[in-house]
């Protein structure tokens, strides 16, 4: 019903981005760029047939922050990767293997950890949301066919298993790039909190639900953290937050 939603926007206005949340009156130039085009169905590739995800613009963010990091000393952090599309993107606009940096990629393969959840996410289903994610394959239900995925990079690491249990799996001593994707709000607070420390000046974090429609808990999470920080999130209208650690 959404995606018709969308088709109809395009349809009344040709001009406009319609897709993943957003109705854009813009330039969305970016979609004719041969090296984002490439990016993104490297990307696409991951999820291993059609692209339903149709995120473009979320993608768009995602290769700017991470170029801009690529710059910066320090590795790359994924929390919560799913099948792989947003850093198997990123890895290819970057030619990843090029740049002596290690991407660290950490998820449970099998969808949210219910001991990491809160009781308003309980009461909200995300569990049930999590198992039908699972059954209808829209969540990854497995670590095979990720490591396949990633196995056209070496400077790779893929860590199975519930945050914050894996955090300390992770031995880079800076971080230049974090994307933090896990659909509930204690391991993403766990996660910013533990890699703040190590993540070098000018380093980007990039929040992929902060200012999604439905996913409050998260949003009152992080605001309550990066108060403590003392550091400002950016709400974009992708529905992402967008954080740089200036100091």
């Amino acid at each position: 019903m959404v995606r018709s939603q969308y088709w109809l926007a395009r349809k009344v206005l040709p001009n406009v981005y319609a897709s993943d949340g957003l109705i854009c009156f813009n330039s969305h130039a970016f979609l004719e760029d041969p090296a984002f085009q490439r990016a993104y169905q490297r990307g696409a590739k991951a999820v291993g047939g059609p692209d339903w995800y149709q995120w473009h613009w979320r993608v768009h963010v995602g290769l700017w922050a991470a170029q801009n990091a690529s710059r910066l000393e320090g590795d790359f952090v994924e929390c919560g990767v799913n099948f792989g599309f947003l850093s198997s993107a990123v890895m290819e606009h970057l030619d990843w293997d090029q740049l002596g940096k290690t991407f660290y990629l950490l998820d449970t393969f099998a969808g949210i950890d219910p001991r990491f959840i809160t009781d308003g996410e309980r009461v909200g289903g995300a569990m049930k949301k999590s198992e039908r994610s699972l059954h209808h394959g829209t969540y990854v239900s497995g670590v095979d066919s990720v490591r396949a995925n990633f196995a056209q990079w070496r400077n790779q690491r893929i860590i199975v298993g519930a945050v914050p249990e894996t955090l300390d799996q992770v031995d880079a001593d800076t971080v230049a790039f974090l994307h933090i994707d896990m659909n509930c709000a204690p391991p993403e607070v766990a996660a910013l909190r533990y890699f703040w420390p190590r993540l070098t000046p000018g380093a980007v974090v990039l929040l992929d639900d902060y200012s999604y429609r439905g996913f409050d808990e998260q949003r009152r999470a992080m605001d309550e953290l990066t108060a403590e920080l003392g550091v400002p999130i950016c709400a974009l209208p992708t529905g992402q937050g967008l954080i740089i650690k200036t100091e």
